[in-house]
């Protein structure tokens, strides 16, 4: 990915978009423009919001749609680097977003696996998932300086330490990724599920009234405890976004560069600390910057982008609609019972030890409800372009569902491995070995060097991958517009 975007931000000129493009101050030496030859495809788009954030704190009003966990840990690392050659601040923070996210997204492939493992309890079918999420159709985000891969690592390390039963570090993760992004907020659906699923479990049984009374208060208390985690970093940014915007004597410290202060006069960008009309969030009953931005800046609302100039990003988004529904779809159409009684009632297979494995297992079916929701709010309520990369690094179901179809219709994988077709089929296809030396361990390796003997599912679903991955890196990286 480094490779390739920095070759396509050689190749083609990047086109003038009428995006956030803060100017750059100070004196820019050779080393400076070597970078941004070379790692400028990362700073497009948000990353510049993120990266402004990262150097001059949130002095825009509109920055405040960026919650502060990943440009906080850009200015920690970018400070504690140590840097043989003088870089503007820009730089720094470009280079330290660059080797932070190739950290981190490893690191998520790896929760993402250790997830799969847990869950789908069938581990070649959760490798094949991790591989899929190193050539995710979203790569390029997961590698630019975007939050993306922070809130993978979290969310998904969450997910699996909430599998595991540890319910306080879980709570702690989730807490964190709703400091990286909005969007975290709904992950405490999985907390409640938790919780609420060990109660239905206990009432099930033989237990005495005041001993299910005692665990049921417990249980609440709980639950409660961690929502609450979950919510705070968030309620705590909006506090802060209100004292720097809605009152009055709260000024920066700071002297604000000119340039800084001519872009917000020619582009309309209201300045923390300047003297002026309040914002109208302010005066709301609940002041949410985020919600006023997104609807103000960004037009973002219910059926909003319902228009027909919209049409090819709604293409766009339609790979990562159709298969988050397919995989909707398909859950619920091999689990009716299961998904009727929202998962809360103990089947006898359970009792018996012998309960469905791989993507259809009843443990499947929070992450199922989890992927469909933000699918449909994304669709009504956002731009819906950015469903993919939305998707890609918040649910693993993005990554397990075409693993499962992969495994289920490919017999080129039904030769290797432990994990059997569920449908029983016989196994076919070629030998591992056929692939060539030194590919036999890398199940999508494999389907790339035998490209004309796949089947045409298999085709569809890699060519979503690595189009959307290598598409990515061209257009994005050149300020064009992606996902």
């Amino acid at each position: 990915s480094l490779v390739l975007q920095a070759v396509f931000n050689l190749l083609i000129p990047d086109h003038a978009a009428d995006a956030f493009s803060p100017p750059r101050l100070g004196p820019r030496g050779p080393w400076d423009t070597l970078v941004e030859r070379l790692l400028g495809g990362l700073g497009r788009w948000d990353a510049e919001h993120f990266l402004f954030i990262a150097e001059h704190g949130y002095l825009l009003e509109h920055n405040c749609a960026f919650l502060p966990l990943f440009p906080l840990g850009l200015r920690l690392l970018a400070g504690l680097l140590p840097w043989p050659v003088q870089l503007q601040p820009r730089s720094r923070l470009l280079l330290a977003a660059t080797l932070l996210n190739a950290l981190l997204s490893t690191l998520a492939a790896a929760a993402l696996l250790a997830l799969g493992r847990a869950v789908l309890r069938r581990p070649r079918l959760a490798f094949v998932a991790a591989l899929l999420f190193s050539v995710s159709p979203a790569g390029v985000f997961l590698a630019a300086a975007y939050s993306e891969s922070a809130f993978a690592l979290l969310a998904f390390g969450a997910m699996w330490q909430l599998e595991k039963g540890h319910s306080w570090l879980s709570g702690l993760l989730f807490a964190l990724a709703s400091a990286a992004r909005a969007n975290g907020l709904i992950n405490a659906g999985f907390v409640l599920y938790s919780h609420g699923k060990r109660f239905a479990l206990q009432l099930q049984g033989e237990l005495a009234f005041p001993v299910l009374w005692k665990r049921a208060l417990s249980l609440a208390s709980s639950a409660a405890l961690l929502c609450a985690a979950i919510f705070l970093p968030f309620a705590v940014f909006q506090y802060y976004a209100y004292m720097r915007f809605c009152e009055p004597g709260t000024g920066l410290g700071q002297t604000i560069p000119k340039p800084l202060l001519q872009l917000a006069r020619d582009k309309g960008y209201r300045v923390a600390g300047v003297a002026g009309a309040k914002p109208p969030w302010c005066s709301q009953r609940f002041p949410l910057v985020y919600s006023y931005i997104q609807d103000t800046y960004w037009n973002v609302g219910f059926l909003r982008y319902f228009e027909l100039r919209q049409i090819p990003n709604f293409l766009l988004a339609l790979p990562v609609t159709l298969l988050g529904s397919w995989a909707a779809w398909t859950y619920v159409s091999t689990n009716p019972r299961h998904c009727l009684t929202l998962g809360l009632e103990r089947s006898k297979s359970e009792e018996r030890g012998k309960a469905r494995d791989g993507f259809c297992g009843p443990a499947v079916f929070v992450y199922v409800v989890h992927s469909t929701a933000l699918l449909a709010f994304g669709f009504c309520c956002m731009h819906v372009q950015v469903l993919t990369r939305f998707l890609g690094s918040s649910s693993p179901i993005l990554y397990w569902f075409p693993a499962h179809l992969l495994q289920e219709h490919e017999p080129l994988l039904w030769s290797t491995g432990t994990d059997k077709p569920a449908s029983g089929k016989s196994l076919l296809g070629k030998s591992p070995s056929s692939c060539g030396k030194g590919t036999s361990d890398n199940p999508v390796v494999r389907l790339l060097l035998n490209w004309q003997s796949i089947t045409p599912l298999s085709k569809s679903i890699l060519g979503f991958f690595l189009g959307y991955w290598l598409l990515g890196l061209i257009l994005h990286c050149n300020f064009l517009p992606w996902t």
